[in-house]
This record gives C-alpha cells, sequence and structure tokens, in this order.
C-alpha cells in the first residue's frame, strides 16, 4: 500500500533530540484525528525507539538518528526510527523485559514499551551497521462532529 502523506526528520544522537522527535511524531500524528490516547501511545513509543538509538547505537560517540514518519489510507501511522550506529547482536535477547546493555541505570523496557503501544513492531539491526526499528498504529476513525 502507498503513503498518503510522508516525513524524515534526521538529527544528531544528543539526548535532548528527543523530545525533538517525540514532539514532530506527534503533529504528524495529530492530521489522524487521534485520541490523546493514542497521541500519548505514539510519543511514548517514539521516545523509547529514539531514546535506544541514542543510547545504545551511540554509547560512545554523536551519530546520525532518522526519523520516518507515513500515513496510510487505511489510517495507519508508521514509524521508523534508524540509526547507523553499534547494531545489537542478538534482537531477540535484546527484545526481553528487564535485559539492557545500557548500565544500571536503565530498565531494560524499551522494547516491550514500545510493543505494548504500537500495532506492531519490528526490528532490523547488524552489528557495526545500526537498527532499524518500524512500527505502526492503527487510528481509530472518529464520528464527524
Amino acid at each position: 500500500m502507498k503513503a498518503i502523506n510522508s516525513a524524515k526528520l534526521e538529527f544528531l544522537s544528543r539526548s535532548a533530540n528527543e523530545a525533538f522527535a517525540r514532539a514532530s511524531a506527534a503533529c504528524f500524528a495529530a492530521q489522524l484525528d487521534p485520541t490523546l490516547e493514542e497521541l500519548g501511545d505514539i510519543k511514548t513509543a517514539v521516545s523509547e525507539a529514539v531514546t535506544n538509538a541514542i543510547v545504545h547505537g551511540y554509547p560512545d560517540q554523536l551519530g546520525r538518528v532518522a526519523l520516518k514518519l507515513r500515513i496510510y489510507p487505511d489510517n495507519c501511522l508508521e514509524v521508523v526510527v534508524q540509526d547507523w550506529g553499534a547494531g545489537i547482536p542478538d534482537i531477540e535477547k535484546a527484545r526481553q523485559p528487564m535485559f539492557t546493555t545500557g548500565g544500571a541505570e536503565r530498565s531494560g523496557m524499551g522494547f516491550t514499551i514500545m510493543e505494548s503501544f504500537m500495532d506492531t513492531v519490528r526490528v532490523r539491526s547488524t552489528p557495526g551497521r545500526g537498527t532499524t526499528v518500524s512500527m505502526r498504529k492503527k487510528i481509530s476513525v472518529r464520528a464527524q462532529r
């Protein structure tokens, strides 16, 4: 299915840019007239994906993070977060609740949170080349006022 609208942002892997990505995704999704709960779900999932890219993709250096947003005719929002950093050696292990490589201050719940707030979450990664997280959420169609 072909997207009816799309946007792409690219930014440095600075923690301050997590809020920028979160707000940008919410603004883009707003054209689908989501409920406040749906909007909160999207913002939380984007926050987790971008934070993972920043913290785990580039633990010792700055790098690029891309946020790609697409809307499909069935009122479905696709969010893709991509980095070109460290990559994930074992995706299945990384998706387990409480698993983290980020030290004691990290909860290890990023993928679990993404999965609980979005309809689908796909992860592709190559160690040393980066990670791509693709998430989709179908937005309910509300009655016209």
